[in-house]
């Protein structure tokens, strides 16, 4: 009994380990208050659930997921740098017209997926836990933001965080990454939504409540267990921390 609550406490961690990742590319790479989260995951949650009761793909539908999750992300960026509008407002609109656009593609408020084609019964079929499906693509995803923000592009992001003066006197666009960064961040959010809803059955209008505020929290644990210095460290803290927190 106590084993299987532990093996289940790692599997939330693991899979909302990638909303995490997300989360920390705004909080803390872009310094951008984003709440476009809470609309964001369950989002991506939304789009999975629509393909797959629809007869489509679970992995179309997962990649779609992100698709619409980087759509909103970007919703949010071109209202703070192009309408002007604070960074904080700006995701909260997003949120809140989210929660329209939620229910406009589900139809309903719950949409079950029991009994339907996942990814987490794919692997299951095949012999291997839920936590090994969520462990690769947390992992894969880790290595692949590693080495995207060891690039030059993701050095002007990084820069546009710490020093966007600055930054912008040397050449970079800022506004252009902070459209990357919001999309990649929501991006990441919408495919955690989706494997969440894969994985617990369901997607529900309201899975989004407080995510903003659970990503945030994984962050903080994981900077203050993790104390070692570096990117990859501190990407690794981020996923320590939503296990902890889990």
């Amino acid at each position: 009994m106590l084993w299987s609550a532990l093996i289940g406490t790692v599997e939330q961690g693991l899979v909302y380990g990638v909303m995490a990742l997300g989360v920390y590319i705004t909080f803390r790479i872009l310094d951008f208050p984003d709440l476009t989260v809470d609309g964001s995951f369950p989002l991506g949650a939304a789009v999975v659930a629509r393909t797959i009761s629809s007869g489509g793909s679970p992995l179309t539908g997962t990649l779609l997921a992100m698709v619409a999750g980087l759509l909103g992300g970007l919703t949010t960026g071109f209202l703070n740098t192009k309408l002007k509008i604070s960074g904080l407002l700006a995701g909260i609109l997003t949120m809140t017209a989210l929660y329209s656009v939620n229910l406009r593609v589900m139809g309903r408020a719950n949409i079950p997926l029991l009994r339907k084609p996942t990814l987490i019964n794919w692997f299951i079929d095949r012999g291997f836990a839920p936590w090994v499906f969520f462990l690769i693509v947390l992992l894969l995803t880790k290595v692949l933001l590693d080495l995207f923000l060891k690039t030059e592009i993701g050095f002007a992001l990084r820069a546009t965080g710490d020093n966007e003066q600055m930054i912008r006197t040397c050449g970079v666009d800022t506004d252009s990454m902070k459209l990357l960064g919001l999309g990649l961040s929501n991006a990441l959010v919408a495919l955690s939504g989706a494997l969440v809803a894969q994985y617990q059955g369901f997607a529900d209008v309201g899975m989004g409540i407080g995510t903003v505020v659970s990503g945030l929290a994984s962050v903080i644990i994981g900077q203050a267990l993790v104390r070692f210095r570096g990117l990859g460290w501190a990407t690794m803290g981020v996923i320590v921390g939503s296990v902890v927190y889990r």
